[in-house]
């Protein structure tokens, strides 16, 4: 007996037979019988036929266009891809979209926040929203998945080979059993319905909440369906015991019986930014520092800034002393480079560089942060004060860039803006100097007849890295930036 493979075209399908060597009349087109196939997220068509016909034949088989649609769609991992330079992990904020939503191309998902700046990640797929895998405040690392997207026309070709194979076995399953596999009802392409925070908490106890059934609408996992089952596992009690305890903690805390105030402590992971500090001010307390502190007559800068905004037309320009402060620091940097370099303790090396990248520390409810003015010494004193409002409005609204955040050579920190007269900075590294500014105020002064007069007077502390710089080249280019500050039209002159 010889065994052929046939295949016969009705309309648009396909139908492969396999047949002995007997004659027999050609089949009639067969009815097509629409199973839906949970693992591969198509819908599939089987063949069969009705006809008792006396030969030993299997007949089954998928429609063209199931193979289209399973290299048009499936499930994509969305993962929080490399949001910068050095960046390993990234702190989830907040999501844009939930479980269900309908996804554009480039909509924004939900907003991260790494150690050098809070980012926007958007969608590179259009789809609907299957699975969100983690809840704001985790701590989410480079290439973890966020969330998994069903989509339609963008499918990577690993994914579409992994599913054609998994589409062979199903198709196999199919034609030996006319019952779907209770493995396959158990996978379902859009995941288990749950919240984040449900997830989460099924994360917490182990539980893989696949196994998990669903008391919920629609067969929705919640809360109490995680419990339930972690008990039952045996893996939940301790768990259990130590959250009553802590909701009994909550309803009845612990109260002084002298005075009746609630003295429970409470413990603030630290986050984003503030991790940033730690880290830097961890390396900066290695460095050997030395300070050198100095006064300036501002009377000067007191008027040429009322002369600014008096005769200032523009309602979104709003006159500082800030912005001359930088500029003239950026005149003095230029005839003393080695304030404006930085340190390579490994090679031994300093790097001079060659743009002034100013940045000016930066107080907000997220932490502190240093965004830089990019090329200061090519920019005029309006430039930079338009540049340093629009980086104070990014920092109040957590919206700085990486690149408003990285590459900067030395640091300016006004503590006088809050009300400080006196600061002791550490070095931001690799950078090799920082300077604090206190508030400018009245202060008596004598002349040389030995008249009291008042005087504008800003209090400057220089913290910098001895193993670049000495007192002596510290010196001189504070009494640089000093006169650039206390005369102004030295400034005018010498600016390009």
């Amino acid at each position: 007996m010889i065994c052929r493979r046939i295949w016969r075209s009705y309309g648009r399908r396909w139908w492969l037979c396999s047949a002995s060597s007997h004659t027999s009349p050609p089949p009639p087109p067969p009815r097509a019988c629409q199973q839906k196939s949970p693992l591969l997220g198509f819908s599939s068509q089987v063949f069969t036929t009705d006809l008792n016909i006396p030969y030993d034949m299997r007949r089954c088989c998928f429609s063209t266009q199931a193979v289209i649609d399973l290299q048009v769609g499936g499930i994509v991992d969305v993962p929080l891809a490399q949001t910068g330079e050095g960046i390993a992990e990234c702190e989830l904020l907040k999501w844009y979209v939930q479980e269900g939503d309908e996804i554009e191309e480039f909509q924004p998902l939900c907003e991260v926040q790494s150690d050098k700046a809070t980012i926007e990640i958007t969608s590179r797929y259009k789809g609907r929203v299957s699975q969100i895998v983690h809840v704001p405040g985790d701590i989410v690392r480079v290439g973890e998945t966020l969330l998994k997207m069903a989509v339609g026309e963008l499918l990577v070709a690993a994914q579409t080979s992994e599913n054609f194979e998994n589409m062979k076995s199903v198709s196999s399953e199919i034609c030996n059993s006319n019952s779907e596999s209770s493995v396959l009802k158990k996978a379902s392409i859009g995941g288990v319905l749950s919240t984040p925070a449900v997830r989460n908490l099924a994360k917490q106890y182990g539980v893989d909440i696949s196994d998990v059934n669903g008391s919920g609408k629609d067969g929705r996992v919640i809360r109490e369906d995680v419990l339930k089952y972690a008990s039952n596992k045996g893996i939940a009690q301790e768990a259990l015991t130590s959250s009553s305890d802590s909701s009994e903690e909550k309803e009845c805390p612990h109260v002084s019986a002298e005075h009746g105030w609630d003295c429970e402590d409470k413990t603030v992971v630290l986050r984003g930014f503030q991790r940033v500090m730690v880290k830097s001010m961890t390396l900066a307390a290695k460095i050997p520092h030395f300070h050198y502190v100095e006064e300036i007559n501002c009377d000067a800068l007191v008027e040429l800034k009322a002369s600014f905004q008096n005769e200032n037309s523009d309602p979104n320009v709003k006159h500082t002393f800030l912005p001359v402060l930088i500029k003239s620091l950026s005149m003095a940097l230029s005839k003393y480079p080695f304030l404006n370099s930085c340190f390579n303790e490994e090679l031994q090396t300093v790097t001079l560089k060659g743009s002034h990248n100013i940045g000016i520390a930066m107080a907000t409810q997220h932490g502190l942060v240093v965004p830089n003015i990019k090329k200061v010494q090519s920019l005029s004193i309006l430039e930079i004060t338009k540049e340093l409002s629009r980086l104070q409005q990014l920092a109040l609204a957590n919206k700085l860039s990486p690149d408003d955040v990285s590459s900067g050579t030395i640091t300016l920190s006004n503590i006088g803006a809050i009300g400080g007269k006196f600061g002791s900075p550490l070095v931001n590294t690799p950078e090799v100097a920082i300077i604090a500014i206190g508030r400018i105020q009245k202060s008596p002064q004598f002349d040389d007849d030995g008249n009291v007069y008042p005087v504008s007077v800003m209090s400057v502390n220089v913290g910098a890295d001895h193993r670049v710089l000495d007192g002596a080249t510290v010196a001189r280019f504070c009494n640089e930036w000093k006169l650039f500050i206390e005369k102004p039209e030295l400034l005018m002159l010498h600016m390009r």
